[in-house]
């Protein structure tokens, strides 16, 4: 199978990326960047696009993938709701829907987050947009759109891009949260199986990540 990865220069999307580079079934991975990665491997490409809402000219070099893991995003920290929105609605939308357009038999996974709001109308500027993103993604001509939502993830050691945080919450959290945990292995394990054989719900939170990561460990 071959898949695309969005978001690979930052922390999530470059966790998934290297446990999805790990994973026997995967025969392709196609990075889409904004900026270059240092890192290189017999299954890996790159593809850099300073404008994710502007793909007319690498209709190629999109077309042909199996899934597309779409880690691409940034912190609602400091920003208006209008920034936020356009980056991580709109923006995310207009790259769907060329992949959508390029790939009918693609499936799209959105890296979402715990409590985003599908009825959009909370109170939490974040939770309420990332909701409004997941409902729309839903609506295009993917062969399937999921959208999962980590909690906490244990950070992999041969990542660089770690935020600080987490190397100290990981001396703490997994040991008093460990059902809110969750590895890249598990995250990368659950989407491949899931790309293979589908799933019953379109949002994947914690234990469904977790479940399907075991299902298909006990199956090897």
């Amino acid at each position: 199978m071959k898949i695309i990865i969005t978001g690979a220069t930052g922390m999530i999307g470059e966790g998934v990326l290297l446990a999805s580079l790990d994973h026997p079934d995967i025969t392709g991975i196609l990075m889409v960047n904004r900026r270059a990665s240092p890192l290189t491997h017999p299954k890996l490409s790159e593809l850099i696009v300073k404008d994710f809402t502007d793909l007319a000219a690498h209709s190629d070099q999109l077309t042909g993938y199996d899934g597309c893991f779409y880690c691409a995003g940034i912190s609602s920290f400091g920003m208006d709701e209008d920034k936020y929105n356009h980056i991580t609605f709109y923006t995310t939308l207009l790259f769907a829907k060329e992949l959508a357009y390029l790939n009918a038999d693609m499936v799209f996974f959105y890296l979402s987050g715990v409590y985003a709001d599908s009825s959009e109308k909370g109170k939490i500027m974040w939770a309420r947009i990332k909701g409004k993103t997941e409902n729309a993604l839903n609506e295009l001509h993917f062969k399937a759109v999921y959208s999962f939502r980590p909690g906490f993830i244990i950070p992999m050691k041969a990542q660089k891009n770690v935020r600080w945080i987490y190397k100290g919450l990981n001396l703490i959290y997994p040991f008093v949260f460990p059902n809110k945990t969750l590895t890249y292995d598990e995250i990368a394990t659950a989407l491949i199986r899931i790309l293979t054989l589908g799933y019953s719900a379109t949002i994947l939170e914690i234990k469904d990540l977790k479940l399907i990561a075991k299902q298909a460990e006990l199956e090897e």
